[in-house]
């Protein structure tokens, strides 16, 4: 693609190996596990936030697809993700929570400490690390890219020999001139949500007095009645790592587009919006909230989906459902399609629909790599797959397993001087199963208690 800015014009202000765009949980993971392999190469990780973590940091705080639902729940991500993990739990920052909503155990986390344990992961590896900068340009040469970036400094130019596009809306596949589908074209879009937060919860008296079960029914009940304009008639508050505090999964917006600046302006104002009608509806009819207030809106609207890439494999509805583990598999995945947007046959607000068998399906290592690509890889929400297939695939401990194998994968690439299309699959898994992912059905069940997270090893 030929750039819109005169590359030659700009500085060049770094010439790295390996450039992860975007720090979210898929790039963060992808830079670590990139700058941990052995051997000499560098590696360069950019965040157009102050912060990183993505939405692991920005609106949520549990990571789910660690641990399949269902009774005999199996725990089947490993590797850097675990470590994260453990980080946080060493900070006495995490506890399990029980699998109420049907997408299995999660793993509750202060998101406040989640940021300061990526920065202090990212700085055990060596990594060139810059906040605050953000992709606007690429252009691509014979053996490497060059991306413009612009910070408070200026524009600058990185020369990089392999990229990762982590940026969740694959802007670098966008501007390289890469081949994706934007959601909503097809099917319809998954909608936004604004999270937010509220303090001084009473959660004994929430608890005993129903909990999800007696909240779902006062949502209904506030609908019906006209008393609260609430938006929608399902939704999640869940206790957080702060006392006495509760995250919500409530606000839903549809119908804008995230790749459009007017629209997304309007979506969350009318995010914020509905944030502020919850608050009063929860003030009013909810049991151990009458002296609660929102303390904390998202850092921005969740965007579920915009651009997926269109790989050397695309995952499939089909595939999910068939619950195998191809050979080229790279993680696992065992989370229930989760569609939010309106079921039309059940009236549902969400659409779940769980893995049969084993429950358990394996992702082909060709959804992490744009098709034809020789030295970029995609990872987290903006990997090749369908729409519904991605509705299953997408939780965080799935994407940084895909950042995993592809900080992984670009290594290999350059010790061995492979495509990213050509890479030996082999290779790859044999490096991911010396570190401890998990690419194989565990045989054992998982402990899934509040504080059972280390007795899974």
């Amino acid at each position: 693609m030929k750039g819109i800015i005169n590359h030659l014009l700009v500085p060049v202000i770094r010439e790295v190996d390996i450039l992860v765009v975007g720090a979210g949980s898929a790039g963060c993971v992808a830079a670590i596990a990139a700058g941990a392999m052995p051997g000499k190469h560098s590696v360069m990780l950019l965040e157009r936030y102050g912060f990183p973590g993505g939405s692991s940091t920005q609106m949520l705080d549990t990571f789910y697809g660690f641990f399949t639902p269902g009774g005999s729940p199996k725990k089947i991500a490993g590797g850097w993700p675990d470590k994260v993990v453990n980080t946080l739990d060493g900070e006495k920052a995490i506890f399990l929570r029980p699998n109420t909503y049907g997408a299995g155990t999660g793993v509750n986390y202060n998101p406040e400490k989640l940021k300061s344990t990526w920065d202090y992961l990212i700085g055990n590896q060596h990594i060139t690390y810059l906040l605050h900068t953000t992709l606007i340009d690429v252009d691509s040469g014979n053996e490497n890219y060059s991306c413009i970036v612009w910070h408070k400094g200026g524009f600058g130019k990185i020369i990089a020999r392999r990229v990762i596009d982590a940026s969740g809306d694959a802007d670098f596949c966008h501007l390289a001139g890469m081949e994706y589908e934007i959601a909503g074209q097809l099917e319809p879009a998954q909608s936004m949500t604004t999270t937010f937060r509220m303090s001084n919860v009473d959660l004994e008296l929430f608890q005993s007095s129903g909990g999800k079960k007696m909240l779902t029914e006062k949502m209904r009940q506030a609908v019906q009645s006209g008393r609260h304009q609430l938006p929608r008639k399902e939704g999640s508050a869940h206790e957080m790592n702060a006392r006495k505090c509760i995250s919500t999964v409530a606000v839903k917006v549809s119908g804008f587009s995230g790749l459009d600046a007017a629209q997304l302006t309007q979506a969350e104002i009318e995010g914020r919006k509905q944030a502020f009608i919850y608050e009063r509806f929860f003030q009013d009819e909810v049991p151990g909230y009458s002296q609660s207030d929102l303390i904390g809106l998202s850092h921005q609207i969740g965007v579920r989906e915009t651009r997926r890439v269109y790989g050397e494999h695309r995952l499939t509805k089909a595939e999910c459902m068939e619950a195998n583990i191809p050979n080229d598999s790279i993680f696992l995945c065992g989370a229930p399609i989760e569609d939010h947007r309106l079921d039309e046959q059940s009236g549902q607000e969400t659409h779940w629909e769980y893995i049969p068998g084993t429950g358990i399906y394996g992702v082909p290592y060709g959804c992490i790599v744009p098709k034809g690509s020789r030295n970029v890889w995609v990872a987290g929400r903006c990997f090749s797959a369908t729409h519904d297939a991605h509705a299953s695939c997408r939780s965080m401990a799935q994407t940084m397993s895909m950042g995993q194998a592809a900080g992984i994968a670009a290594v290999l690439s350059l010790q061995r001087d492979e495509a990213a299309n050509e890479l030996s699959v082999n290779a790859l898994r044999e490096n991911l199963h010396d570190i401890g992912a998990v690419l194989e059905i565990p045989e054992k069940e998982a402990y899934t208690g509040r504080d059972d997270w280390r007795k899974n090893f």
